[in-house]
């Protein structure tokens, strides 16, 4: 039916005469999750890969095949296609996801000046011209907004004209080896700022011979690896490269320059995958990560206008990428003429159903990419993507096992918040009886109340779309049921999850109760679900996640925000990625929080409040016409506990266990409530 009502989104595409793409849905290059010590793909990052492939994308795409192991290597995970190690595992890579119909795809990557790992292994790295690169910090904290910080200076050196002609000859045989194991379109990495853009941008390339000067010379080199490519791989061979159609930064090129560029790639390219952004200079990665990953502030489709742009003046197709998810607004990308391609990475990772969903007509199903970074911060300290709203990423392999039937349970989860309900349907999917007891009228938990901001407005269509799938299920649900240790013996639960989340924590401050009393003084949770309520003047005690992201919706509003933290920093947990969006919002926003810094008492007037503050230049006062306290949760541990008394099977699970953020909440519920009657030779 959807392949009806979505035409052009379910029309196969044909690119270099003879390679068939079944829908115009690709799963974007994300990098390899786990690898062995000679930078092997495991059976964990195929599975994860096979995965996209079964949901239904056209192609699917491994990311960071590194073509210059020696000279171009910014991590270490990255595959080698310059080693034949890997040849036997990635053709079984290729077999798997051609397996399911979808083009299996490789990423050509150089890093150029930012190959940081070559560096530390003692070799020279190169760029279009001279210049510096910063290596790894020597001290940082995940959760600071420093820029390059405490970072080693690495030089790196104008790439002689020989080494140029290697290199082109390298990304030709990276690309052939790629065929040769079985990968049906090579996407040639030439965004970003790595070393194609180097080439391409005037920030980075001074130089004065044919490579340099003139954008005919600037596009010289991308041009010479697509031919090389060509010629290696021959006519049938389809070849696509990412390209930044704005740099976005002061000095940089810009989308009219990129038409040009677009142009001269005309006929050595069969796809040109459109995306923004160029990591150039010091503090690139904080000002530039919002644009080649768009956050949840940014618009739904960043760079549909610049793919719109170029367009129409090419004959190859075009793709683009970012902040892309509803059927609706893919379809009207396409069938309107400004692209041909939609390229999704973390919706796929959110949900690799997306366009299997689509096309079965599964709309409401489809869960949405919040825009969070939980993904990417987790692959950055684990080298393993979760997802905050899809608890089965990263457990492709363990899912992909057969299990035995489970023994059917009882089951009665305690809670109806984003756990409990995770809990509850897991439960439901593998056959238990499950009883769903929320105390409140509705279901959804501490997070409805951020149910009316415009950045959280994936969060929550994610919220709704976990009620409508209980409501359709054979959960028995009672709303307005505090559970007891009398209500578990009453059911007779075999299994009781018990997952009732927290409260608010209130901090020792002087007059903060009388504060409260009186109204002026409020939960976080009270001001994101009634902001009109809070007057013009408004004190945040805490910054953060919860308090930070209150704070930049109070300041949408026109509202005066201020911070008093105790730290030095935003506490955003695991979720760095998150903090540079944040920060990026502050700074754009002229929020400035009162860091090192503690309440010391809080004076309530008929009106409003005064706030007392001891920080690092000594004392001083914010006037407030509300003050919101955002200082963190305290658990109902005691009260879950109580529930597991005499029960043959019992679990915590979200902020009742641990206080954290939504992904460890999903995560911790799906995978206890697999485990319910779970059966063992």
């Amino acid at each position: 039916m959807s392949a009806k009502k979505y035409p052009h989104l379910f029309e196969p595409l044909v690119l270099a005469g003879s390679t068939v793409f079944r829908n115009r849905m690709f799963a974007s290059a994300t990098g390899p999750q786990f690898m062995t010590a000679q930078q092997v793909p495991t059976s964990e990052t195929i599975a994860h890969y096979e995965r996209r492939a079964l949901g239904g994308a056209a192609a699917v795409c491994f990311g960071d095949g590194m073509v210059d192991s020696e000279h171009g290597r910014v991590n270490w995970n990255h595959i080698p296609l310059d080693q034949r190690t890997s040849k036997a595992t990635l053709c079984y890579a290729t077999e798997v996801i051609s397996r399911h119909g979808a083009v299996p795809v490789i990423e050509l990557l150089h890093a150029g000046k930012y190959a940081i790992n070559s560096a530390l292994h003692g070799n020279v790295i190169y760029s279009a011209s001279d210049g510096e690169a910063y290596g790894v910090p020597s001290t940082a904290k995940t959760n600071s907004y420093s820029g390059a910080g405490d970072r080693e200076i690495i030089p790196v050196y104008e790439m002689p004209e020989d080494v140029i002609e290697e290199t082109i000859q390298k990304y030709a045989d990276a690309a052939l080896f790629a065929k040769n194991c079985g990968f049906g379109m090579v996407n040639i990495h030439g965004a970003h700022g790595w070393l194609i853009t180097q080439f391409l941008s005037p920030l980075t390339n001074h130089r004065k011979d044919k490579w340099g000067g003139s954008l005919e010379n600037r596009a010289r080199f991308p041009i010479a690896v697509m031919d090389a490519i060509r010629r290696a791989c021959g006519p049938n061979f389809p070849i696509e490269m990412r390209f930044s159609a704005s740099e976005c930064c002061e000095g940089g090129y810009d989308v009219d320059e990129a038409i040009a560029y677009a142009k001269m790639f005309d006929g050595h390219l069969d796809l040109l995958h459109v995306s923004s952004g160029q990591y150039s200079g010091a503090y690139a990665i904080v000002d530039m990560f919002v644009h080649t990953f768009p956050s949840m502030f940014s618009p739904d489709g960043a760079n549909v206008p610049y793919a719109a742009a170029i367009k129409p003046h090419v004959q190859m197709p075009v793709a683009t990428v970012g902040a892309l998810a509803d059927a609706e607004f893919l379809e009207e990308i396409i069938a309107s003429g400004k692209c041909d391609v939609v390229e999704m990475a973390r919706q796929i990772i959110c949900d690799p159903d997306t366009p299997r969903k689509y096309r079965e007509g599964r709309e409401d199903e489809v869960r949405k990419c919040m825009r969070c970074y939980a993904c990417f911060s987790n692959a950055q300290l684990t080298n393993g993507y979760h997802c905050a709203i899809n608890p089965a990423a990263g457990l492709e392999t363990v899912l992909a096992v057969n299990q035995l039937p489970a023994e059917k349970k009882t089951v009665l989860v305690a809670g109806g918040g984003m756990a409990g309900m995770t809990a509850a349907l897991t439960a439901w999917k593998r056959g238990h009886r499950v009883i769903l007891c929320e105390k409140s009228d509705r279901l959804g938990g501490v997070l409805l109340c951020e149910h009316e901001v415009p950045f959280k407005k994936r969060l929550a269509a994610y919220i709704d779309q976990t009620v409508r799938q209980i409501e359709k299920s054979d959960i028995e649900v009672r709303l307005n049921c505090e559970v007891t240790p009398a209500l578990v013996e009453e059911i007779g639960a075999d299994e009781v999850i018990a997952a009732l989340g927290g409260e608010q924590a209130v901090p020792p401050i002087e007059g903060l109760a009388e504060g409260r009393e009186a109204g002026i003084a409020v939960n976080s949770e009270d001001a994101f679900a009634n902001p009109d309520a809070l007057g013009e003047k408004v004190v945040i005690l805490g910054c953060g996640l919860v308090g930070a992201e209150l704070g930049i919706y109070l300041n949408g509003l026109g509202k005066q925000v201020e911070f008093v933290e105790i730290d030095d920093h935003i506490n955003l947990g695991r979720n760095h990625l998150c903090g540079t969006a944040i920060h990026i919002e502050f700074r754009d926003r002229g929020l400035a929080p009162h860091y090192k810094t503690k309440a010391t008492k809080i004076e309530a007037g008929s009106t409003g409040a005064v706030v007392y503050c001891e920080g690092p230049e000594g004392a001083f006062t914010l006037e407030a016409d509300s003050v919101v306290i955002a200082a963190g949760r305290r658990p109902h541990r005691d009260e879950a506990i109580a529930l597991g008394t005499g029960v043959p099977g019992f679990a915590m699970v979200g902020d009742c266990l641990a206080v954290g953020d939504i992904m460890t909440a999903n995560q911790k519920a799906f995978s206890r409530a697999l485990d319910i009657g779970k059966n063992v030779w």
